[in-house]
């Protein structure tokens, strides 16, 4: 018996229908989808939080010599990811589709720029700095790991009549 759901698709249509899905319920924290999808969603939503979970903390000090405009040479340290963290980084980026940030209402286009300059994948930078270290003070007052998301059902879609389900970030 198959270790996962094919959903009625070939490999390269479900593994990107997942990946949009998986995407979709980090950066939004609910998504509504069929109760099977959203059963395929949770396997790998659970796995890339608990990867970031794990490895959120894993961070190395540098010293930087920087240049100035006047020849000036000054050392800088600066915080760059241990090993453990870059590993788990590029397998979440593997498995995700990287979102664009969002522009707020009434934002000017140099405060979006200047407000998204940093940020290279927010997806990651969101289950980083947001998702990991809420879940893993979870972890540790609850004394278990895991659980991050909760399927809720929703009844039937009309026109083929497919069992619906919101999956959503406990």
């Amino acid at each position: 018996m198959a270790q996962y759901r094919k959903l009625g698709k070939s490999t390269d249509q479900r593994t990107a229908i997942l990946k949009n899905q998986v995407s979709e319920l980090i950066w939004l924290s609910k998504i509504e989808t069929t109760v099977q999808k959203a059963k395929e969603v949770r396997k790998l939503a659970e796995k890339l939080i608990t990867l970031a979970v794990n490895t959120y903390e894993d961070t190395v000090t540098v010293k930087k010599a920087i240049i100035g405009a006047n020849g000036k040479v000054t050392n800088k340290d600066v915080v760059n990811d241990g090993p453990k963290k870059l590993c788990a980084r590029r397998k979440i980026m593997a498995n995700v589709r990287d979102l664009k940030e969002l522009k707020i209402r009434n934002e000017s286009a140099t405060a979006y720029k200047l407000r998204t300059a940093e940020i290279n994948h927010p997806i990651v930078e969101k289950l980083f700095n947001e998702l990991a270290p809420k879940y893993a003070k979870r972890a540790a007052d609850k004394g278990t790991p895991g659980g991050y998301t909760k399927i809720v059902r929703t009844g039937f879609r009309r026109g083929d009549n497919a069992e619906t389900a919101i999956i959503q970030l406990v």
